[in-house]
Order: C-alpha cells, then structure tokens, then sequence
C-alpha cells in the first residue's frame, strides 16, 4: 500500500483512461439525463485522455504539481456537463494538495472532499441522483477515514458504488429507464482506478440494469461549450451562470485557475450563450452539438416513462416555502421549493421538468405568480419534443385538490382535465393580518387588523385582538365559504397562525356543520395565516 506521490499520479491516470475506455460503450448506453445523447462515457474518455498526456513524458514527484498539471489539461479540454465536473474534481484536489510531495489517508480525505465543493459550486443546480450525489456521499462517508491512503480510496469507491446503486431512487428518469446514472457510474470508475492504483485492489463496479432505448432529444437545442478567459478584474461567474440559466440548463461555470473558466449550457440560441461569455471576457475554443441521440428512435410504442396511459403523465409542483414542499412532496410528486416570496428561475423549472422521464408532464404552481412563471418556460426549446402543460392554481389548497384526484389510470389529457377541474372547483379563502392601512370593498383596513378573503376579495375585517381576532376571521371565510356548499375543508396553518385555531375551528363545525370533513396541515407560509380551501 502506497501513499499518493507524483509517479502513482501518473500511473492513476493511465488507469483512468484504461477503464474509461473499457466502460466507454456501457456509459453511454445509460446516458438518459440530463439528455439522452449518449455521450457520457465519450466525453469522460476524451477528458481524462487530455489530462493524461499532459503528464506524458514527464515524471512530476510532487503529487500537488502532477494533479495541478491533470486538473488544467482536465479543465481545457473537457468535454460534455460530466467532462467539465471531473476536470473540477481534479481541480478540487490540486488545489487541496497543493505543492505537497505526496497525500497520505488524511491529505487524501482532505482532497476528496475539496473535489465535492468544487463540482458541486461549479454547477448552477446540483440535482439529486447524478454524478454530483454519487461524489458527495463519497465526502461524507470519509468521516473518519483510516490514516493509509489506500485505505481511504478504497473506502471511497466503496461508497461511490452504495450511492451509484441508489441514484435510480433519486432521479425518476433513471428509475424510469432502469439504469443507473452514467456520470456517477463515470466517477466510480475513476475512484476505482485510484483504489487499484494505491492498493493493487479493485472494487466491483456496478452494471447498470438494461433499458429500452430512449427518444431523441428536444430538436432545436444544442450543447454549448467553449473556455472563457475573463476581463481583467472580473469575477463574474456567479453573475455568468444566471444568465446562462435564463437561457437553458446544465450550466456550469467551472473554473480552471488564472482567470479561466470552462462554460457549458444546453440551450437553443447558441450567439446569445457566447455573448454572455462576451459580457465577461473572451470565449474561445468553442464547440457547439446538437442535442439529439444519433441513431437511437423511441421503440414502438414507447411514452418516455412506465405507460401507455396514465403511466405517461409526471405531474410536478412548485410552492413557496419548505413546508409547504414537504407537504406536497408527501403525495409522492417531485417539489421545487420556492423561499417565500421568490420566484423560481428558469433554470430551477426546466431541471424540476427534467427530473421526470415523462413525455407528458403536468406542473402545478401553488399560486399566481407560479403559475405565471411556470407558463413563461412550457415553450422552452430545451423542453421541444416534450407535453408540458400548467394547471393553473392560485393557492397550495387547489394544487392538493388537484393532487387528490390524479389518477394514473386515466389517459394522460383526461388526468390533466380532472386536475384542472378539481382545482377551479376548490373555493380559497385566506386569513391575512393587513401590513399598512388599506380601503377595501367591505370598508377600510388598519395595519394589524386581520382580514378575510374569498377568491382573492375582502370578505371581512376583525380588529387586531391576538388569536381571538384571527378565530373570529376565520370562522366568518369558512362560514361564508360554506355557505353555497362543500364536503371537505383544507386548512394549511401558517407560520404565525395562533395555537389552537385548528382546534376552534374544529369544534364550530362539528356544532354547526358536522356533515362537513375538516383536515389541517401545517403549511409553514409566512403571506398568510390561514389558507383554506372548500371542496
């Protein structure tokens, strides 16, 4: 057992690039997300490959200067979303070992876990279930690591494998094409590599399980790449990734030292992703692909996820707040959280859409704004080729009456109508404690007073009086709500929503509505005290 120095650098990449390439053809094969371009296992051969004969003819005996040298050729030359985060694992832990002659168990742990910051701060939005988990369980599991080098690799291809084997539970596109991701399975054969290299030991890499072949990608949306060497005094890389977010996914601004930086982004207006480089320095050595899978047509019969019927709508949700989310999460749907008062970006969307295999998905937004956000990205180019569809919802009680009635059985458009329907047939009401003097159609409002709302208008004002007030309020919407009929109320409790509301508001139906079925939830948002919703 050896400790990592300059020559089992070299000799690691050597075997980087022999087991790419032996896994090459099988990488490939699952490469379903974010695309399914078959390219994964290519363009990680092609990245290593570079880095490799950056080290050809030269015997570094400092293991900090040889992973500075990969890491560098590694960042020039990568190819692909997956090429650019194993340059920046590289890089990670270059920067880690820095000028050291060699990383024993600690050192190594160190640089392991520097590769988890680096990749992961070089994504835009790390989803869940990709290469980014699979390196990030590794840092994790490294908590006290054993001391020999060789140990701590092992230890970290070992936990590569475990989280490679449970990406297909995070990601439902995978779970859907019965694979396993192929960045992650990439990264475990570049861990494995290490662990041969310092131990003579290798770990069992895992198959991916097979798969029907998958569609095309979306026509019209192309993979951008090109380095970026920016202006003098800039640090605009935060700055870069929003922009290139507005314009697609997969963004990653990686940087490669020196006011260097590999951009990438799969989007469908290939100037306007290099005048955004523009905005920050000097793009060169571009390189612009289609996104589509060459060769490769959906089998007959074929919907992209488990059906030819209900199977083939996802339905996804975006809501304000994390309780909210969990909430709804709860149903067995992929959530995007929104912090209270946010809104999402375009980014944030088009990943909580491409977390699905479906070729028909139906999000539903928990508000107005959301639902008005969502619609600005159902004609993004990177989506073309996919249904989706927004089912308009001005409040989180309509997104779960639309939730209580999706049924897989049903067609995909007939799914989407009852939504939709369940939704606008679920009255809201909202309890709200006024921030600023207001006139409204039931008279005028101070600040503190707590009013009701019904569809979006004042129903009622109640002086400020601690919890009394806001009971009195609520009990006056739910009466009002009531009154033209309903047999299930929905109350989603907000953050400042007094003790024992729930409880009051029980105990006045049970005395004046017993027919009527209540349930409450605790929702967490800050707008409003209360939200209700009659079905």
């Amino acid at each position: 057992m050896r400790a990592l120095d300059g020559a089992a650098v070299r000799e690691w990449a050597d075997a980087c690039v022999r087991d790419l390439g032996a896994a090459r053809a099988e990488i490939d094969e699952i490469n379903v997300y974010p695309v399914p371009d078959s390219d994964t296992g290519s363009n990680l051969l092609h990245t290593v490959t570079a880095a490799r004969d950056a080290l050809a003819g030269s015997d570094p005996v400092a293991a900090g200067h040889a992973l500075t040298v990969l890491a560098g050729a590694a960042v020039r030359a990568a190819k692909g979303n997956s090429g650019i985060i194993l340059s920046q694992v590289l890089y990670g832990m270059a920067r880690s070992a820095d000028s050291a002659r060699e990383l024993d168990g600690p050192a190594l742990v160190a640089a392991l876990r520097a590769a988890d910051t680096a990749a992961t701060g070089a994504v835009t939005r790390p989803v869940a279930g990709t290469m980014l988990s699979v390196l990030h369980a590794v840092a994790v599991a490294l908590d006290g690591a054993p001391a020999e080098a060789g140990d701590v690799a092992t230890l970290a291809a070992k936990a590569a494998a475990d989280a490679l084997a449970r990406t297909p539970d995070q990601l439902p596109a995978l779970a859907a094409a019965g694979v396993v991701d192929a960045g992650g399975r990439g990264l475990l054969a570049v861990l494995d590599a290490l662990a041969a290299t310092l131990t003579g030991t290798r770990a069992t890499p895992v198959s991916p399980a097979p798969r029907p072949a998958p569609p095309p990608g979306p026509p019209g949306a192309w993979e951008v790449m090109y380095l970026l060497t920016s202006a003098e005094g800039d640090d605009g890389a935060p700055s870069l990734r929003r922009a290139l977010a507005a314009l697609g996914d997969s963004v990653t601004v990686a940087e490669a030292g020196g006011g260097e930086y590999a951009v990438h982004v799969h989007c469908a207006d290939i100037g306007a992703a290099l005048e955004a480089g523009l905005d920050h320095g000097r793009p060169h050595q571009v390189r612009v692909e289609p996104l589509v899978t060459p060769g490769r047509a959906a089998e007959p019969g074929s919907t992209g996820s488990t059906g030819s019927t209900g199977a083939d709508l996802a339905v996804v949700a975006v809501v304000h707040g994390d309780a909210l989310a969990e909430l709804v999460g709860a149903e067995g749907v992929p959530v995007l959280a929104v912090p209270a008062g946010g809104q999402p970006s375009t980014e944030d969307l088009l990943a909580l859409v491409g977390r699905t295999a479906a070729e028909h998905v139906a999000v539903l937004p928990g508000g107005v704004r959301l639902t008005a956000a969502a619609e600005r990205v159902t004609d993004h180019p990177v989506l073309a080729g996919r249904d989706v569809v927004v089912v308009p919802c001005a409040s989180p009680v309509q997104v779960l009456a639309a939730l209580a009635v999706h049924d897989r059985s049903r067609g995909a458009g007939a799914d989407v109508v009852a939504m939709a329907e369940a939704a606008a047939a679920t009255r809201r009401g909202e309890v709200v404690v006024a921030a600023e003097d207001a006139i409204t159609w039931v008279g005028r409002a101070g600040g503190g007073d707590v009013m009701g709302f019904i569809d979006g208008e004042v129903v009622l004002i109640e002086p400020p009086d601690g919890a009394g007030g806001v009971t009195r309020a609520a009990v006056g919407v739910l009466d009002r709500l009531l009154a033209v009929g309903g047999e299930l109320v929905t109350v989603l409790l907000g953050a400042a929503a007094p003790p024992g509301v729930a409880d009051a508001l029980d105990a006045h139906l049970r005395a004046e509505r017993p027919d009527v079925e209540l349930v409450c939830y605790s929702g967490g948002q800050t707008d409003a005290v209360l939200l209700m919703g009659v079905e």
